[in-house]
């Protein structure tokens, strides 16, 4: 079990934002082999759902309430600190993601820019695709919305 955490940008401590950077960077720059601006100005207005084992952040999302980043409320820079993704704490962070939302928000439609190879993984959660696959800082995505 992680111990998960809502914090807005402002509750973040210097020592939390530092290391959820750095997961991301660990994840998205240098295992997916991706240059891209991960800092990119929208950590502000989200919220952020930590999952920690002990001390240590080993997953992430960041939630965003609707029209902050889509119309609908979305999930982003959804991540797992590789040597703990067997234990399925994906799933974990996404229903805490999930129920965050509804609580913070009131709604229950929520849309994500998914990675094309985790589909199956965001299915098993109740989205569903639409639309073709597209290109998102050179790695095949897909969209895909709960009701």
């Amino acid at each position: 079990m992680l111990d998960i955490y809502v914090k807005t940008f402002n509750q973040l401590s210097l020592e939390e934002l530092y290391y959820l950077l750095q997961l991301r960077s660990e994840v998205f720059v240098v295992e997916q082999d991706c240059v891209y601006q991960d800092v990119d100005g929208k950590d502000q207005k989200a919220l952020h759902v930590i999952g920690k084992k002990g001390n240590n952040i080993i997953g992430y999302t960041r939630i965003f309430k609707p029209g902050d980043y889509f119309k609908e409320a979305s999930i982003g820079r959804v991540v797992v600190a590789e040597k703990e993704r067997h234990l399925k704490y994906g799933n974990e962070l996404m229903n805490a993601s999930i129920k965050a939302i509804e609580s913070s928000f009131q709604v229950n439609k929520i849309k994500l820019s998914a990675q094309k190879y985790l589909e199956n993984f965001y299915s098993n959660l109740g989205f569903k695709t639409i639309g073709e696959p597209y290109l998102e800082d050179g790695i095949p995505h897909i969209a895909m919305v709960k009701n």
